[in-house]
């Protein structure tokens, strides 16, 4: 695909009537974790206003439940989607699958909610060990990802490589914005492990599973199967959500204004065509279109 393939486009309304579903990414588009946005929450209700089907798709590491609640609180309305579903969500599946463990978990104590949904779902609660006695690692983000960088991880890879112990990750992101500030997310911990040779299981985007699981919802939600050339993904991240798509053979809508508004932009929100073309020349994978932020 060739840059002149990737248009800018004025709103979400000018493609809207190509598409039956549009998955959406909410961290980056809808909220950057302090406040929501209130124009693609709009343009979403737009769409299903419009008979179209809206179904969230987030690597957030927790399941659903406390990820509506989050959306509520931050003023999303349920008016703008359908369904939702997290890395989270498929996180369980992979946690329940390997038994009862032990295992151990690196992330905030919050997301341990993983492990009663896991208990909710199976009869069974995970058990959680140390470091040196688990069977699998549950990777869901950085203790404190205010203060710490992967680099405060080392002396934990070189243990679980000794050990050849296997690391689920609950959100493969990199890094997200909290506000105007960048921090790491569990992805970042998966690929320095990753490189060191250890073995990593992912359970969001850019990852089928999330994507079988998303569109099964939508088909619910329609009351019939959906035409995945009628689908379009939404989403800020390269490297998840463009990358996701492609390999999922998706359109896909790229919000610059999210993790790589430096890199697309003056960085103050703005889309400038000419550092975005040159962004896209260098990336892996290619969006269908692309807009600032998502409207209608």
């Amino acid at each position: 695909m060739t840059q002149a393939t990737t248009p800018i486009l004025p709103g979400l309304s000018a493609v809207a009537d190509r598409y039956d579903v549009v998955l959406s990414d909410v961290w980056g588009v809808l909220h950057d974790g302090q406040r929501a946005f209130p124009g693609p929450a709009a343009a979403l209700t737009r769409f299903r206003e419009g008979g179209g089907t809206v179904v969230l798709i987030t690597n957030a590491p927790r399941p659903n439940a406390p990820i509506r609640a989050q959306l509520d609180a931050l003023g999303v309305p349920r008016s703008a989607y359908d369904d939702l579903v997290t890395s989270g969500d498929s996180t369980v599946a992979l946690i329940a699958a390997r038994g009862e463990g032990p295992f151990h978990h690196i992330g905030p104590a919050r997301d341990r909610a993983l492990m009663d949904e896991v208990h909710a779902r199976t009869g069974r609660r995970p058990a959680l060990g140390a470091l040196h006695e688990a069977a699998h690692v549950i990777c869901s983000g950085l203790f404190d990802d205010r203060t710490e960088t992967p680099d405060h991880y080392e002396s934990t890879y070189a243990a679980m490589r000794e050990r050849g112990v296997e690391m689920i990750c609950a959100n493969p992101d990199v890094v997200v914005h909290v506000g105007d500030q960048l921090i790491f997310c569990a992805g970042a911990l998966a690929e320095r492990y990753e490189a060191l040779g250890g073995t990593v299981l992912y359970a969001g985007k850019p990852h089928a599973p999330i994507y079988d699981l998303a569109l099964s919802l939508a088909a619910k939600a329609r009351g019939r199967e959906v035409d995945a050339s009628r689908v379009l993904a939404v989403g800020d991240g390269m490297r998840t959500d463009v990358a996701g798509a492609v390999r999922q053979g998706l359109d896909c809508l790229f919000v610059t204004n999210g993790i790589h508004r430096d890199d697309t932009g003056p960085g103050d929100g703005t889309l400038d065509p000419g550092r975005l073309a040159a962004f896209l020349a260098a990336a892996a994978h290619r969006p269908t279109v692309a807009m600032a932020d998502l409207a209608w």
